[in-house]
């Protein structure tokens, strides 16, 4: 035993040395120097030849972070505040505490969410001798055995996904309303659909039991069938039946909820910089700028400084959500903040930053950072407007991201990449890299006005989706020659009408035919659009593109034809490829000569 506790701290420092390097998104290049041991001066040097022109006392972003990390082989990891302030506080096992659960009611319209909101609160308000609520600040707190509970008065499914999507985990539980009379509705299947994929635990209430001929029974096996298996019926989702309208078994509901909460052991610390969300946020005529926020760590004080997005502020007033003034706000707390420079988002981080200075630092940065971000120049180029915007006088730098199929391929490419620069127009790699082409390479060109080349490499449907969706080029070449062509013609201006893919239509494989003498047809039910003889296509397996061609048949039923539009069966062949598969998906395309503009 004594052995093991001695070796076991030289493999835990031997495995935390290879850990990353934190650093804050405030953070100068002096105090990364600093933390890393690196040079002050070998960092603006590597990064001036780089392209970027930073002082010593300039905050760094993800892609200088980025750059330092690749230039000197260092892991850096770029942290916000909030997310430092976050990883501190659930670090402090001993901190922990207990935290109140924050509940979402969603349900079908008519269900009786609202009644069911408004029985809770007016037998079990916080605070009641004020005389209930006296102003909306979208959250209320209710006690049961002592134990509070934070209901978010949500207005409905998008407002909660809205809020999840932005990274707001706000939600610990939700209670999903069905009415005993009506079942599982429309909005009911959406409701459990933006529940789960939130991944929050779900308490059913069955309400309007005190209605006549109610069928709780089909109730529960309608939710059975949206996988929501009650624990009666040998499941372990709780489900609760009650009435709304008469208060009935409405404290054994709030039962339940306290139950549950215990199960999944929400902590949180008390300890550390208060840290929240935003739940909802308006510019009043009287006290300005105002937010609701919900406190997850810490402790919020009056007088307290803090930042949220890209707007700080001092906490000048707080109010509970009956308007009664507050000199402090704890866990699970629902509370309304006055002292905004601006109006923030809902769904934001609200973080207290004990330095009112440093606050203001964050907020100065962010700024600046949103404002490039929003700057309509540079725009995302294509190789075709090259020459267009150096005429402009608007090209100073041609931004290229590389994805080859092997290393060797990806060092003579960014060998000879940069020598095709012109004295007007310099190439800077952003980023290069074996494989296929990634999501995080289409983001990376969106946000660095880069053009992404892709050799030998295959390129999923998901990812020309998203590339279309941030307006990003991606070009794909299996011939050195022809790409390092193309791109010293765009810097020269000389480049000629382009091929433009253009999108016909999908159909799935539904059955396979051996045909003798002429190999495999594929049995398809068209899907989208329309599919034409002659047309390219890409068998899609998965995500994955597994072979390019082009159709050699097209029937439908045993007649040749020259199209099949959506919604009807046909037979493809393709040419000169065997291996197709039940449940591929068929995707045809057509190719036109576009003139650079």
């Amino acid at each position: 035993m004594e052995t093991q506790k001695k070796d076991n701290p030289s493999k835990k420092k031997k495995k935390d040395s290879t850990k990353a390097i934190h650093i804050l998104d405030n953070m100068s290049l002096k105090d990364i120097a600093e933390k890393t041991g690196l040079s002050s001066k070998d960092i603006i040097e590597t990064l001036t030849k780089k392209g970027f022109t930073l002082g010593i006392n300039d905050a760094v972003n993800e892609s200088i972070a980025k750059i330092i990390s690749e230039s000197f082989k260092v892991e850096l990891e770029l942290l916000t505040y909030e997310e430092d302030v976050r990883e501190r506080a659930i670090s402090q096992k001993k901190e922990l505490v207990t935290r109140p659960p924050v509940v979402t009611i969603l349900g079908h319209v008519d269900h009786g969410k609202t009644t069911l909101l408004d029985a809770i609160r007016e037998s079990n308000i916080v605070g009641k001798e004020h005389g209930g609520i006296t102003q909306h600040i979208g959250a209320y707190r209710v006690l049961h055995d002592n134990r509070p509970i934070t209901f978010i008065d949500t207005p409905g499914h998008e407002a909660f996904t809205q809020l999840r999507a932005r990274g707001a985990n706000l939600t610990d539980i939700v209670i999903l309303v069905v009415a005993a009379d009506d079942g599982v509705m429309p909005q009911t299947k959406e409701a459990i659909n933006h529940a789960k994929a939130a991944g929050v635990p779900i308490i059913v209430a069955i309400n309007k039991i005190d209605k006549k001929d109610v069928d709780i029974e089909k109730v529960k096996q309608q939710l059975s069938k949206e996988g929501l298996l009650v624990e009666s019926w040998g499941g372990d989702i709780v489900s609760v039946e009650i009435s709304a309208k008469e208060k009935t078994q409405l404290n054994e509901l709030l039962e339940m909820l306290l139950l549950l909460s215990d199960m999944i052991e929400l902590k949180a610390n008390p300890s550390i910089e208060a840290q929240g969300i935003i739940l909802e946020a308006r510019l009043d005529a009287t006290k300005g700028p105002v937010a609701t926020v919900i406190i997850l760590h810490g402790t919020l004080q009056q007088g307290e400084s803090f930042i949220s997005g890209n707007i700080y502020g001092k906490a000048r007033a707080l109010f509970d959500e009956n308007g009664k003034p507050l000199k402090s706000a704890g866990l699970s707390v629902p509370v309304e903040v006055l002292g905004f420079t601006d109006v923030p988002s809902a769904g934001d981080v609200f973080q207290v930053i004990p330095d009112p200075e440093k606050a203001k630092k964050i907020s100065r940065i962010r700024n600046s950072q949103i404002e490039k971000k929003e700057a309509p120049e540079p725009e995302h180029l294509t190789l075709d407007q090259l020459f267009k915007k150096f005429e402009e006088g608007k090209v100073k730098e041609l931004a290229l991201i590389i994805r080859a199929d092997v290393q060797g391929s990806v060092e003579v490419l960014t060998d000879i990449l940069p020598s095709l620069s012109i004295e007007e127009v310099k190439i800077r790699i952003v980023h290069s890299a074996t494989g296929n082409i990634t999501e995080t390479d289409v983001l990376l060109a969106s946000a660095s006005n880069a053009i992404i080349l892709g050799f030998n490499t295959k390129v999923t449907q998901k990812i020309l989706d998203l590339a279309k969706e941030e307006n990003v080029e991606i070009r794909s070449y299996n011939v050195i020659y022809q790409l390092t062509k193309d791109v010293k013609d765009a810097l020269n201006g000389l480049l000629e009408p382009v091929q433009k893919e253009v999108y016909l239509g999908r159909a799935e494989i539904k059955r396979i035919f051996r045909v003798p003498k002429v190999g495999s047809i594929a049995g398809c039910m068209v899907i989208d659009g329309q599919i034409t003889r002659n047309a390219q296509v890409r068998i899609i397996r998965g995500e994955e593109v597994v072979h390019q061609g082009k159709i050699s048949s097209l029937k439908h039923i045993k007649e040749k034809v020259t199209e099949i539009k959506k919604g009807h069966e046909c037979g493809i062949g393709i040419e000169s490829f065997k291996d197709i598969q039940e449940g591929d998906i068929i995707e045809a395309f057509k190719t036109e000569l576009e003139s650079r503009k």
